[in-house]
């Protein structure tokens, strides 16, 4: 399973076709799963704070090259889990992708870049950032 930029920004609901029951309004979420919000899990509207959350895995795994369904995370492991570990005990460094680790990083800019996803990430989406704090912090980094 590869996720696409395409799925982020563009949470798809569908409504069910042929359900007669006014009652009965179902629908299905179509998502990447490991990108997808947990809320989304308990029927929550589709929301712009499930595009942060989306975002802040994609970031993630862009900074340790692991994806949110590696097999490595079970046991109530995730890849938030992992990377808000590796910041709690000052390893962060050692969970990022070889790849874009060289002699010319900047180390503080990439554990910046850790921190950000991790924050998009946060299970309650009222304790995630804006996307205008998350473009501020981007910018912050890039500026450094």
């Amino acid at each position: 399973m590869v996720a696409h930029v395409g799925d982020f920004g563009l949470a798809k609901i569908l409504s069910l076709e042929g359900v007669s029951n006014a009652n009965n309004s179902s629908s299905v979420f179509r998502g990447t799963i490991g990108y997808a919000p947990p809320e989304y899990g308990f029927g929550s509207e589709v929301s712009t704070s499930g595009d942060i959350y989306s975002y802040g895995i994609l970031l993630l795994e862009m900074m340790t090259g692991k994806k949110p369904v590696d097999p490595m995370f079970k046991d109530g492991l995730t890849l938030h889990s992992y990377a808000l570990n590796a910041l709690s005990d000052g390893s962060v460094l050692q969970i990022l992708d070889p790849v874009i680790l060289n002699e010319d990083t900047d180390e503080k800019s990439l554990i910046s870049l850790v921190k950000i996803g991790v924050q998009c990430s946060l299970e309650s989406p009222q304790d995630r950032m804006d996307i205008g704090t998350v473009v501020h912090e981007l910018f912050s980094v890039t500026c450094n």
